[in-house]
């Protein structure tokens, strides 16, 4: 069975770091390009960075120079580092996993709050 879970959230402050893991179980995570995902309060889910199979990586505007991505396919685990953390970083995040559009898995997400 596929599944991708998330882990790391919490409640930190303005200015504070997290680290958030993504550990998938029952696919080839080499093989899958992966992304982290967020959802604030009353917003649509958006898009935060993605990494490539082979380690390319992606980040929306919002996040550059604080926020890196990264994987560990030994570990078939994924990161989300997250430095100068800000309130409007709240939310909830996913993490994704895909190959394809028929192989495309998501997990349950884990709440990040930053308190100003």
């Amino acid at each position: 069975q596929t599944q991708v879970v998330e882990s790391g959230g919490g409640l930190v402050q303005a200015g504070g770091s997290l680290r958030l893991s993504c550990t998938t179980s029952g696919m080839i995570f080499s093989m899958y390009s992966m992304g982290w995902y967020r959802q604030a309060p009353g917003k649509e889910r958006e898009l935060v960075a993605t990494i490539t199979s082979g380690g390319r990586s992606k980040y929306a505007e919002t996040v550059k120079g604080r926020f890196t991505i990264s994987r560990d396919n030994a570990a078939n685990t994924g990161y989300l580092q997250m430095n100068s953390l800000k309130p409007e970083d709240t939310g909830v995040y996913y993490c994704n996993a895909e190959r394809s559009p028929t192989l495309n898995f998501w997990g349950k997400g884990t709440l990040v709050t930053v308190s100003s």
